[in-house]
């Protein structure tokens, strides 16, 4: 006989179990473009370092990353000092923030991620996490119905307000309704600003299901920077945030290549004393 706890378990797996094909339609809506990184453009890491510095590091820390790892991109320790370092601490030291996780959570509803591995933790399926950090920090759009009054087109009702916004400008978000699902893919395939499609699903005044799907984009606005300067400068945000989730990737593959050089020679060298061992036994068969 099932027990009351495990028919109320299999109740709530098999009402999940409908609910998940709605939930991978409506993530199916969302197109990530890809982010144009470059790990080998020591010029767009160390912008991005400077833009991480002066625009992520008051809240957001980074705290498995050092300063002087600075270094690694063609920096100074004199250099690491006077231009990335405003806290006074030692360039030994790692990148964290003065504010507490308690003060966080009462200011912003909960305390803002490590950034240090952020793009790391941010890969799927979908894309690369590089991919959706590219596409979150430009899906910013002002939202007067949220408290910090900006939303997110990638992470809806997101508590992070745009800090990036003097640079981009106040977007905005555009909608448009469509009744069929091809007219509404074209006008997601042609979009030329980051746009995610949703299927909306409501009852009608006769009690009939209708289906609707909207697609929302986001409308540029005006700041400091044009638009494609801001997504030159995101791009190298990215660059970096991509970088300090390893930074020892490029020393990580040169030595695994060394290692298979020295593993290869070493291989000829045991084969040939194996023939050596052997050859007397081959004579005497």
């Amino acid at each position: 006989m099932v027990s009351a706890s495990l028919f109320r378990f299999l109740r709530v797996a098999a009402f999940s179990s409908l609910l998940l094909p709605l939930a991978v339609q409506a993530n199916e809506g969302m197109r990530l473009q890809t982010a144009p990184i470059n790990s080998h453009d020591v010029a767009s890491l160390q912008n991005g370092a400077k833009v991480f510095v002066n625009y992520c590091l008051n809240c957001h820390s980074a705290g498995y990353m050092r300063y002087n790892r600075l270094q690694d991109l063609g920096l100074t320790e004199q250099q690491i000092r006077d231009n990335l370092i405003f806290t006074g601490v030692k360039v030994g030291e790692l990148m964290t923030v003065a504010m507490s996780k308690k003060d966080a959570k009462e200011w912003f509803g909960a305390p803002p991620p490590d950034l240090t591995v952020i793009t790391r933790s941010r890969s799927s399926g979908a894309g690369s996490g590089a991919d959706w950090v590219y596409n979150y920090l430009r899906g910013f759009y002002r939202d007067d119905a949220r408290p910090t009054g900006w939303n997110n087109l990638v992470f809806e009702n997101v508590g992070m307000p745009h800090v990036l916004w003097q640079l981009s400008g106040q977007n905005a978000l555009d909608k448009k309704e469509f009744e069929h699902h091809e007219a509404a893919t074209a006008a997601l395939i042609a979009a030329k600003t980051l746009s995610r499609l949703d299927e909306v699903r409501e009852s009608g005044k006769d009690g009939k299901l209708m289906t609707r799907f909207v697609l929302s984009s986001i409308v540029p606005g005006s700041g400091t920077m044009s638009t494609g300067e801001y997504d030159r400068t995101v791009v190298d945000l990215v660059n970096y945030l991509n970088y300090m989730g390893e930074p020892a990737r490029f020393t990580r593959r040169q030595t695994g290549i060394y290692a298979l050089l020295v593993l290869f020679v070493l291989f000829g060298f045991a084969f040939a004393l194996k023939k050596a061992y052997w050859k007397d036994v081959h004579k005497s068969a």
